[in-house]
């Protein structure tokens, strides 16, 4: 049985539609999804062997790398993210944030980064924002409609939707100030890809079948049923999140590929953000395992 750990979202169709359409099956494949309620639940369930693989945002496999010098592979990628950066009504402009209390998951990997990035290209560094860690984004949905004075954070699908019907301000989409994003990828401690590299080739081949499925357009109106039954939301919600996480260039990459590009920009934000020289982002092959997804893509 293969214990994969995710963050609750939209991103996850491919698993969603890999386990109810019988592609982990057809391989030989069992599988329990967990939702993590934070990255530290994730990244430390991965590293003790409690979780084989993760879905999620690559900093957070970066970040284990780097900082907590853990052996970590990332084996394919996913998307972008879907994540728009969100306020109180009450701010006008990105710039309202300062002195204001902003919301995370982790402080120093990920989304959060990202809203660094975004702030200070609006002429805010950290110094001029309280930054309040309170965990993954339905939890910082929730705090963000009980607390007023939570004034910001980075939001992705479907909590996205709900936020902006919920009458929080949609100050846009984080790449459009950013650029190139590699949001969500599968990663797995390196040690464990190499003594199963058979089962993960299959698990890879299971997840791009579900993607494969789940794009299609003959099978919309199923996939966004799973997204509303998986996520427990309205099918109304599905829909829309199904139809932005579908999009031509900006949905999902085109069987988990994944974006070196986005890749390269991730870790030029981490770089950035932890001050260092401007030649100092490292190499993203240093990270990379992908010879498991050529792998499964030879056998599909």
């Amino acid at each position: 049985m293969l214990e994969v750990i995710v963050f609750e979202g939209v991103q996850n169709l491919p698993l969603f539609a890999a386990r109810a359409k019988g592609f982990f099956a057809e391989r030989g494949v069992e599988v329990n999804i967990h939702f993590t309620p934070n990255s530290w639940t994730l990244r430390d369930g991965l590293a003790d062997a409690r979780y084989q693989i993760a879905h999620t945002a690559v900093d957070n496999a970066i970040a284990m790398i780097e900082t907590a010098g853990k052996d970590v592979a990332i084996v394919m990628g996913g998307d972008n993210g879907f994540n728009n950066l969100f306020c109180q009504p009450d701010i006008a402009s990105i710039a309202d944030l300062r002195g204001k209390t902003v919301l995370v998951d982790a402080t120093n990997t990920a989304f959060a980064l990202v809203l660094y990035r975004i702030l200070a290209q609006n002429g805010l560094e950290k110094i001029a924002y309280t930054i309040r860690s309170v965990g993954a984004t339905p939890l910082r949905l929730a705090e963000m409609l009980k607390d007023k004075s939570a004034k910001a954070a980075i939001l992705n699908l479907p909590f996205r939707i709900l936020a902006k019907r919920a009458g929080l301000k949609d100050m846009g989409e984080a790449v459009s100030f950013v650029g190139p994003y590699l949001s969500t990828a599968g990663f797995v401690m390196r040690s464990w890809g190499e003594a199963n590299a058979d089962l993960l080739s299959r698990y890879i081949q299971a997840y791009v079948a579900g993607l494969r499925w789940a794009i299609d357009p003959a099978n919309r109106d199923a996939a966004i049923g799973l997204l509303a039954s998986n996520l427990r939301i309205e099918t109304d919600i599905a829909a829309e999140a199904y139809r932005i996480a579908t999009a031509p260039v900006t949905g999902f990459t085109v069987d988990a590929a994944l974006d070196i590009a986005g890749l390269q920009n991730v870790l030029r934000i981490r770089a950035d953000t932890e001050g260092c020289a401007d030649d100092a982002a490292p190499d993203p092959q240093k990270y990379l395992d992908l010879t498991h997804h050529a792998r499964a893509l030879r056998a599909m």
